[in-house]
């Protein structure tokens, strides 16, 4: 009788075993890492979207890695530690270094949704590297308040650089600038690109290239239509449009939100105004690449599809912070629903003229050493 129990209880122990393996084994999650800048603000609609991701694929779980600063010296190091994440946020002015280095996983798209700029801006020798989620361009936000107390219409769908830097004489008093200045070559990029120049080496000998920056450091030298250094008072040129003081104020999408909460005057924007080659302004795109040492690329292309669906980019939409990237929630309700910009249908427009920043494996090189000649010509 005391072996036929001991035999039982063998038995027993060994079906109980079995089930408790094949429930831990069930019950295991494959672990995805998944590194992103981004505000509070934007952290605060990624979360939410993270933990949907999870509910719906109960079999993974998503560890988020927020780098709110130096961003791209920290994925550096993980790349070359070999530590990278599975699923990285990344724009096009980055991707081409990490690209070139063979660590970023090419991506099929299978979905022919998104605009084609911001598809050309995140790839890299004819191959996608990354899946967009927004795209950002620039365009003239004005001080409507301004224009109306100085009898000065607003800016035309076809106004000319003429036209332009006589809107801004117009505008600027003793205690009001008439356009925004900043030696950033993002913001005056524009106006080499829009007369047939541009930033790179051989573009910047050009002709084309020469005059447009002597135009644009004449804002300021010649005109006085835009702030020296010492008249900004240390204030941004956000904060000096906010603050009244300028008319005119040439920036990006990711100024809305904060523009919506503070100014204190009716606003709008504006295209950039046309040059000989017409109105042009440069194609930034951020979205989501995958590492190439990733362990788990099919449930980290899972998350990314799920990130870059019509309903998680209408969530990124809904706060005015981006551009989206798929062309179904640009023209949607959420992107045009009333709330200001008016116009702001020409982020929108604007994309078929804009070209992608011409982007090389060496271009953090080439602004390093562009700061360092633009600034006796600006200052």
């Amino acid at each position: 009788m005391n072996k036929k129990i001991c035999v039982r209880f063998i038995a027993v122990l060994f079906i109980s075993l079995v089930f408790l393996c094949g429930c831990s084994q069930k019950n295991q999650k494959t672990l995805i890492e998944f590194a992103s800048w981004g505000s509070k603000s934007e952290v605060d609609i990624l979360i939410p979207l993270l933990k949907g991701f999870e509910k719906e694929n109960p079999d993974i779980k998503v560890e988020f890695m927020h780098i709110p600063q130096n961003y791209f010296q920290k994925i550096h190091l993980l790349f070359a530690s070999n530590t990278s994440p599975d699923v990285i946020f990344i724009n096009n002015l980055y991707l081409p270094v990490y690209a070139n280095a063979g660590v970023l996983e090419p991506i099929n798209l299978t979905e022919n949704v998104f605009y084609p700029q911001a598809l050309e801006a995140l790839s890299f020798k004819g191959e996608l590297y990354a899946i967009p989620r927004d795209l950002s361009n620039l365009v003239i936000f004005y001080n409507k308040d301004i224009f109306d107390k100085k009898h000065v219409a607003y800016p035309s769908e076809n106004w000319t650089f003429k036209d332009f830097l006589n809107t801004a004489q117009k505008l600027t008093d003793k205690n009001t600038f008439g356009i925004s200045f900043e030696e950033d070559p993002l913001f005056y990029l524009p106006y080499l690109m829009s007369n047939g120049g541009g930033i790179l080496p051989d573009e910047l000998k050009k002709e084309e290239s020469q005059k447009s920056l002597d135009f644009y450091a004449d804002l300021r030298k010649k005109y006085h239509v835009a702030p020296e250094r010492s008249e900004n008072a240390s204030a941004t040129m956000a904060q000096m449009f906010l603050q009244g003081r300028m008319a005119m104020y040439l920036s990006g999408r990711w100024m809305v939100p904060k523009i919506r909460e503070e100014a204190q005057f009716d606003w709008d924007i504006a295209k950039f105004p046309k040059g000989t080659k017409g109105s042009i302004v440069q194609l930034d795109a951020s979205g989501w690449a995958i590492s190439k040492s990733s362990k788990h690329k099919k449930e980290a292309l899972k998350l990314i599809e799920y990130l870059s669906s019509k309903q998680s980019i209408e969530a990124f939409t809904k706060s005015g912070l981006i551009v989206p990237a798929r062309k179904d929630a640009a023209n949607s309700e959420i992107f045009l629903n009333g709330q200001k910009p008016e116009n702001a249908k020409i982020f929108l427009d604007i994309i078929s003229t804009s070209k992608p920043t011409p982007v090389t494996v060496d271009y953090r090189e080439i602004l390093d050493n562009l700061k360092t000649q633009m600034e006796p010509r600006f200052n």
